[in-house]
C-alpha cells in the first residue's frame, strides 16, 4: 500500500508551504525523512527527528537519526523503524523537526492510503505549494496564562533593610 502524506512546513505567515508525497508503508522512517528534505530543497545533512503526534499536535515518542541517548533510554531509529509501524488510520499524524540550530518544524499527516500505482516510482512528489524562506521561521515559546500573575519581588522582603535577615534563621 501506499501512503499519501501532507507535510506543512510550521510558519507564522499567511503563506502556506506544503509538499504532498506519495511512499511505500513498507519504507522506513528514513526513507520519509530523505523525500521532505529533498522536497523542500535541503541537503539532508542536518540532525532531524520524528514525534509521533496526537490529534493536538502534542509532541509525542521521538524518532531519531542517530542514537544520541543515555545509557538505558531506548530511542528509535528511523533507518530501522517501517512507517506503517508507526502511522496508520488511528495514529496520522507526526511532528519533523529538521536541523536542531534552526528548528525548521514541520506537521506531517496522513492523508490517504492507496494502492500502488503501476509505473510510478516511489517515494514520490505529488504536489508543491509555496516557497520555502531563507531562513527558519522563528519560534516563539510562551509560558501558560499563569505567567502574568507571577511577580518576583512580592514575597514581603525589604531587600534594603539587612537588619531583619537573621543569618542562622534564613540560612539555607
Amino acid at each position: 500500500m501506499i501512503y499519501r502524506f501532507r507535510v506543512i512546513l510550521d510558519n507564522d505567515t499567511e503563506d502556506d508551504v506544503f509538499r504532498d508525497l506519495e511512499i511505500r508503508e513498507t519504507d522506513t522512517m528514513e526513507d520519509l525523512h530523505n523525500i521532505i528534505t529533498q522536497s523542500f530543497g535541503f541537503d539532508g545533512m542536518e540532525m532531524a527527528s520524528f514525534y509521533i503526534s496526537d490529534e493536538e499536535w502534542n509532541q509525542g515518542e521521538e524518532i531519531a537519526m542517530f542514537d544520541m541517548s543515555e545509557a538505558g533510554n531506548q530511542v528509535r531509529m528511523m533507518s530501522t523503524t517501517i512507517i506503517k509501524d508507526v502511522v496508520h488510520e488511528a495514529s496520522p499524524k507526526l511532528i519533523y523537526v529538521y536541523d536542531f540550530m534552526t528548528m525548521w518544524t514541520f506537521y506531517v499527516e496522513l492523508g490517504e492510503i492507496v494502492e500502488e500505482a503501476q509505473g510510478t516510482d516511489y517515494p514520490n512528489l505529488m504536489f508543491v505549494h509555496g516557497q520555502i524562506p531563507d531562513e527558519a521561521p522563528e519560534k516563539t515559546f510562551e509560558a501558560g496564562d499563569d505567567e502574568d500573575d507571577y511577580t518576583e519581588f512580592e514575597d514581603g522582603i525589604d531587600v534594603d533593610d539587612y537588619g531583619d535577615l537573621d543569618f542562622d534563621e534564613n540560612w539555607n
